[in-house]
């Protein structure tokens, strides 16, 4: 065996189709497009265009709204946080606030509203938090612990 002998399996490649290469290659003049019009120019995209019609997009109803008044917020368990104090990623002596948790790596972006602490896990450490949210169940859990939650006001006034 050659390099040369070297070949793709049969029908493995396809060529491509050359258009608009004379009347002999069955995709000369119009190039495969039809005749005309505003299809036949480059660079037009008619999507959801139906002629006149009315489209179909706006012939169904709106569904649904977008909340104006919705707090984008990171959640955060509390069994994510007693793992990065195990870790001593988190000083547990230190309030524990949206800073902290980006320097420990508990939470990868700042969200714009702050961080809520959700229930699940168990929390070991006695930790003060100083937070936008926390729900019942995470209050309870960190109160329990030993340590305390203060409900941040600019998060609070905005609820």
């Amino acid at each position: 065996m050659k390099l040369t002998d070297i070949r793709d399996n049969e029908g493995a490649t396809k060529s491509r189709i050359r258009v608009g290469r004379g009347i002999g290659s069955g995709k000369g003049k119009t190039g495969g497009r039809g005749v005309k019009g505003q299809k036949a120019r480059a660079g037009v995209a008619v999507k959801g265009f139906e002629g006149g019609q009315m489209p179909l997009y706006r012939r169904l109803p709106k569904r649904g709204f977008h909340n104006l008044f919705s707090k984008d917020l990171n959640e955060v368990n509390l069994g994510r946080i007693q793992q990065a104090v195990e870790a001593g990623k988190l000083d547990a002596k230190g309030a524990v606030t949206v800073e902290a948790l980006v320097a420990a790596g508990v939470i990868t972006r700042q969200a714009k509203d702050g961080v809520k602490i959700l229930g699940v896990g168990e929390l070991k450490a006695k930790l003060a938090f100083e937070v936008a949210g926390a729900s019942k169940s995470a209050v309870e859990a960190i109160e329990k612990a030993g340590g305390t939650v203060k409900i941040l006001a600019a998060a609070a006034s905005q609820a």
